[in-house]
């Protein structure tokens, strides 16, 4: 069987870390194209050697000589920069993975669409920030976008894509996140340590913290928005603290589809190395009558505001998602250096939508500068805010 090539864009995250462990788990079946990271020289080092692969690429270009010294002898190219990881996703795999952390993932992932490559996405800020312009690409090279998120990726196995029309409801689930019982009084102490400590997944700080407000469920449905042909008005979020069933799909006669697995990224991130077949990963399976018990509530908007804020963003279109996800990234960095409150977050984020003035999308270089105007007024935000 010929190997398969891939490049994984953000090797060295959680999900890039899940999915070097199944390419490691068959070193046959996989040829290694390139490897990414922002600055953690040690681990993609490490990583580049352990799956053989012919490039690694660090976006840090002071990090590019301890790069380039700790994989001297192997035959292994490296780079660096921004454009380094463009070229990186331009590069003929046959599969590349999107996990890089950020807005900072959207140029080598619209480059490695208009390539027509297959994108196994697990950069959900590109898709926020940039929908629009990614999918026309798709359309036009021919690119396919398989989304690693596991709830989208259970929406995409669960989803009727020959009859759209047939569907009615889809249903994003939430866990809650740590502070799913905690008051509001409550939520204005908590540490980031706290905020990271995630019930049931094993995430990155910046996830982590978005699902500890909600915001991370705001942004996957603008993004599940664009995944699928479904309008806002036919997007709900509920919270199921067991993580256990991944989303729903309602259709017309009433039934409702669903997907289930153990909380394990390996499990759709397999699903898109191996579409449209199927591969075995090691993710627990699920024992239900152990569970016993799956519940269900609706979320609470007054304590979780940022998934309001998501969804009139979502309805707003144009530059409004693209505002939002630029300004909560400035705020939960924020919160992480302890520079603001953990409910600051949302409060920065609304300043923001309330002073940068809508514009339309039209191209990256748009979408680059309402990033950088967004951030500059949510710094302002912090700084408003800061407890320095």
């Amino acid at each position: 069987m010929t190997p398969r090539s891939i490049t994984v864009l953000g090797a060295t995250g959680s999900v890039g870390a899940s999915t070097l462990d199944l390419l490691l788990r068959a070193p046959d079946a996989w040829a290694v194209e390139a490897l990414t990271a922002n600055c953690d020289v040690d681990r993609l080092a490490a990583a580049a050697k352990a799956v053989n692969a012919k490039l690694a690429v660090v976006a840090d270009e002071s990090c590019y000589a301890t790069l380039k010294d700790a994989l001297a002898g192997t035959g292994i190219e490296v780079a660096a920069g921004k454009a380094a990881l463009c070229d990186a996703a331009r590069r003929a795999a046959e599969i590349v993975l999107s996990a890089i952390v950020g807005a900072a993932g959207l140029p080598p992932t619209l480059a490695a669409v208009e390539r027509g490559a297959t994108l196994a996405i697990a950069n959900k800020e590109t898709l926020v920030c940039a929908g629009d312009l990614v999918t026309a690409a798709a359309s036009k090279s021919g690119a396919v976008l398989l989304p690693v998120d596991s709830e989208h990726n259970a929406i995409f196995q669960v989803f009727d894509h020959d009859h759209p029309e047939r569907v009615t409801r889809i249903i994003v689930t939430a866990s809650g996140g740590p502070f799913r019982r905690s008051t509001t009084a409550e939520m204005r102490h908590v540490t980031p340590r706290q905020a990271c400590a995630h019930p049931v997944w094993s995430m990155g700080a910046k996830i982590s913290v978005d699902s500890a407000t909600l915001m991370n469920k705001g942004l996957e449905l603008i993004e599940a928005h664009h995944l699928f042909p479904v309008t806002p008005d036919q997007l709900e979020v509920i919270v199921h603290p067991q993580s256990v069933v991944h989303s729903f799909v309602e259709y017309i006669d009433g039934s409702m589809l669903a997907q289930l697995g153990s909380p394990d990224m390996r499990t759709p991130i397999g699903y898109c190395l191996a579409y449209p077949e199927r591969m075995a990963t090691p993710s627990a399976r699920l024992d239900l009558a152990a569970l016993a018990t799956l519940s269900f509530e609706a979320p609470d908007h007054a304590r979780f505001p940022a998934l309001g804020l998501a969804t009139a963003a979502l309805r707003a279109g144009g530059s409004a998602p693209c505002i939002l996800n630029a300004a909560n990234e400035v705020a939960v960095a924020a919160f992480l250096a302890r520079a603001v409150g953990f409910l600051d977050i949302a409060a920065i984020v609304a300043d923001t939508l309330d002073h940068v003035a809508p514009a339309s999308v039209g191209s990256l270089d748009d979408v680059v500068a309402i990033d950088a105007f967004a951030r500059q007024a949510a710094g302002r935000a912090v700084a408003a805010r800061s407890r320095t």
